[in-house]
């Protein structure tokens, strides 16, 4: 019974390796592309954000009611999604890439000559915040971006959203701001091949991170379910 209790603590440490090397390093952030069968952890994500948090992310006080609905209408085919998964498998990032024609956004029109430029959105649960989860999902929607022929992406919050702004100003965008509100936009490169390999390449290390993870909570489920293991934690 005590290799049964060692496997068992042993297996949340399994988890940890995906996402840090050693103690003294900063977890490995992985985003990964998310699908509709992921639509009610998005949901929970949400619904989880406090007042303030859904301000700053929707730019208005949304009830739980508008939120299910924002996550009910989210369109996977049109869209990206991104998100960042904690070791027991709970969204603690997500960032939202919504592509619109050029003409749909007149503020932003010129600033490009190809046919589609995108909007991206971010929240992170405060219990995940300065780990720099934010970044790596815009960095993430980015690169996707440029593999998608858009070069031109934008960000709109309101000018108090000062985590929004960092992102925007670490990435180097245009910042304007006009009526408290902040529109700010990065131009981007042209794909290359480089640029290919590496959103395959991160998709592919997300996508193992989280089976990872999964795999590893089921395998805890299962050894909590064996005879004399509840007993023996009570």
């Amino acid at each position: 019974m005590q290799s049964t209790e060692r496997a068992e603590q042993t297996l949340p440490v399994l988890i940890m390796s995906t996402t840090a090397h050693t103690a003294t390093e900063k977890p490995v952030i992985r985003v990964k592309e998310l699908s509709e069968r992921e639509r009610r952890r998005l949901l929970m994500h949400f619904l989880a954000l406090d007042e303030n948090d859904r301000l700053l992310r929707f730019g208005t006080v949304l009830s739980d009611e508008l939120i299910t609905r924002y996550v009910q209408r989210l369109d996977f085919s049109r869209d990206k999604v991104f998100g960042v998964y904690d070791t027991h498998l709970r969204l603690v990032g997500i960032g939202h890439l919504a592509f619109a024609r050029r003409e749909a956004l007149p503020a932003l029109s010129r600033a490009t000559r190809k046919a589609r430029i995108a909007e991206f959105g971010v929240s992170v649960s405060a219990t995940a915040r300065g780990e720099g989860i934010g970044s790596r999902l815009f960095q993430r929607a980015a690169i996707h971006c440029r593999n998608a022929d858009v070069d031109t992406l934008a960000m709109h919050c309101l000018a108090s959203n000062k985590t929004m702004i960092h992102i925007a100003k670490k990435a180097g965008m245009e910042i304007r701001r006009d009526y408290g509100e902040a529109d700010a936009y990065l131009r981007l490169r042209p794909a290359n091949p480089g640029s290919m390999l590496q959103e395959a390449v991160e998709e592919q290390f997300a996508v193992f991170d989280y089976t990872f993870k999964a795999n590893a909570k089921a395998a805890i489920k299962w050894w909590r379910r064996l005879p004399g293991i509840k007993g023996r934690r009570e």
